[in-house]
């Protein structure tokens, strides 16, 4: 009875229908295929369950042993028992090989299927080539003990540690056992191929991460609006103002390259890479003196030399777009002109625009006696909460990829998983900032006099008494956040990311089933939205004053 009176009165009626929802699953065909689909099992994933639970159970154990805190009563048997896991699922890695499938299929699935050597081509689900796989196995049998060895030793040192007098090498031992067994648990929950359940793991990747960066920046935000005013800032502002000036007027003032357009307009016409976009366009729609109606076929060529060969070998090219120093004497002219390197041009509208923007922030500052990057954390937050959702998540993860992407010469590409996480991160962060204000504005500010009486710096009043309070305040809100940013991953469908919702719709389109998927991604993110919504209640419980 203990437990139903803690269960929210209407969590009551999933509760109930739950095992009509397994009766359902279990029984039809349609619904068990969509529930495979939508959760994301590979075939012969199952294989793989063993290695993983494994693996989890030894880093959780491992955890538990370093930093639970042994009470009284049950809790006192918690570090002996998880210990005792430790140990054991230690002795079942390294005498079996239960670990190997499971490492494989996330080696496998963790390297670029078409570029690495390491996996078969054209197998599905992914397979590691015999090589691989003998390396795999290698360093498994290596890297096994060394794990054992740090998280044990770390065990040891917090061991130790609780009863006093603890060497330094024992604190480094502490240390390192419990960033061994940290980031084994983190490469497993967040970023290790999941075969089992493939879709589940990357909708609840994607939430937890976007959730953790919007967090980040909604700080950020905050931290930015907290920044008082002086003269030395204002000064600072207009004179990084006058360098960013500067900077665009270097990169817009470079002299221009004559470029002509040569040949005749019967075939398509060649274009050199490197030439300017304005021109490119300009050439191909026509918009020069007697240039044709509609639109005109270009063809790319690598060098000038290359497009000179294939307009005078006539394979359907008939003009060029060249350096005015490259074209033949013996070619018609139609067209000539210069035009600024797209590199220079970029860079010099960017330095401009950021010039401008800054410039604009240092006299509203100046106005209002406000910091300037506090109007634009103000900005930011505003402009952000105004775009929609789906439209934010489009425009990061397709434009402004594609931009960084050609920026950088193709050094950075962001995944897609990535594109669409920062999209979201980037949309919450905006409310959640604003969470974070009205939680530390709900503080008293006798609360901050009190603490500067008593010495504490603008940081340790922060840390020890703005945001202790503060977040008692604000985890209801930020408990519905979570919620709505996990509900809200099914927006990065549209980017082809295979979560759920991606899942659903190849499924149905595949099967034509009218209901079973679409009942099924629905009961996965109740269930899910559920659960999230457990853990934030008994977070709010746990620090809530009343409760305590």
């Amino acid at each position: 009875m203990s437990f139903l009176k803690r269960v929210r009165p209407s969590n009551l009626i999933i509760l109930t229908a739950t095992p009509f929802i397994i009766y359902l699953f279990a029984t039809s065909a349609d619904y068990m295929r969509s529930l495979k689909a939508l959760a994301g099992v590979e075939n012969g994933s199952g294989i793989l369950v063993p290695g993983y639970l494994l693996l989890f159970a030894l880093s959780v154990s491992g955890l538990l042993c370093l930093f639970h805190k042994g009470k009284a009563g049950l809790r006192a048997l918690v570090r002996p028992l998880a210990l005792f896991v430790h140990i054991a699922c230690l002795i079942v890695l390294m005498t079996g090989d239960l670990a190997h499938p499971y490492m494989a299929s996330a080696l496998a699935n963790g390297v670029d299927a078409f570029g690495s050597s390491l996996v078969v081509p054209g197998v599905n689900p992914r397979q590691l080539t015999p090589e691989a796989d003998l390396w795999l196995r290698g360093l498994i049998a290596t890297l096994l003990p060394l794990y054992g060895v740090l998280s044990l030793a770390g065990i040891a040192g917090r061991e130790l540690g609780r009863r006093g007098g603890i060497p330094a090498v024992f604190k480094a031992g502490a240390l390192f056992g419990g960033l061994t067994n940290g980031l084994l648990l983190v490469f497993l929950l967040l970023f290790a191929h999941v075969a089992f359940a493939a879709g589940i793991a990357t909708t609840l990747r994607a939430a937890i991460l976007a959730y953790g960066l919007a967090a980040v920046l909604g700080l950020v935000w905050v931290a930015l609006l907290q920044l008082g005013y002086s003269r030395r800032t204002a000064f600072a502002s207009l004179a990084v103002t006058a360098a960013l000036g500067a900077v665009a007027a270097f990169n817009l003032l470079q002299p221009p390259a004559p470029y002509v357009l040569a040949g005749t307009l019967e075939g398509k016409i060649g274009i050199v890479r490197g030439t300017p976009t304005a021109l490119v366009g300009a050439v191909r729609f026509g918009a020069y003196p007697n240039g044709p109606e509609g639109e005109t076929g270009v063809r790319t060529f690598l060098t000038p030399e290359d497009a000179i060969k294939a307009v005078e070998a006539g394979q359907g090219v008939s003009a060029a777009l060249l350096p005015a120093t490259d074209p033949p004497a013996n070619w018609p002219l139609l067209w000539q002109t210069s035009a600024l390197n797209d590199r220079n041009k970029s860079a010099g509208i960017t330095f401009a625009v950021l010039s401008i923007i800054l410039g604009i922030l240092t006299f509203g500052g100046a106005m209002h006696r406000r910091h300037p990057l506090a109007i634009g954390s103000e900005f930011i937050i505003d402009t952000i909460r105004g775009i929609p959702m789906l439209v934010i998540v489009l425009y990061v993860g397709l434009p402004l990829s594609g931009a960084l992407k050609d920026a950088t010469g193709g050094a950075v590409d962001p995944p897609n998983m990535m594109r669409g996480i920062v999209a979201m991160a980037i949309a919450y962060s905006a409310y959640l900032a604003e969470i974070f204000r009205a939680g530390i504005n709900a503080i008293p500010a006798g609360q901050t006099e009190a603490a500067k009486s008593l010495g504490l710096n603008r940081w340790q009043t922060a840390r020890h008494v703005v945001l202790p309070q503060a977040f008692r305040v604000i985890i209801p809100p930020l408990g519905n956040e979570l919620i709505a940013i996990l509900k809200d991953t099914s927006l990065l469908s549209i980017l082809s990311i295979r979560d759920i919702t991606q899942r659903m719709r190849e499924f149905q389109s595949a099967s034509f089933l009218p209901f079973a998927p679409y009942n099924s991604a629905a009961i996965f993110y109740i269930f899910l939205t559920l659960a999230a919504a457990s853990i934030v209640n008994t977070v709010e419980r746990k620090y809530h004053v009343k409760h305590r």
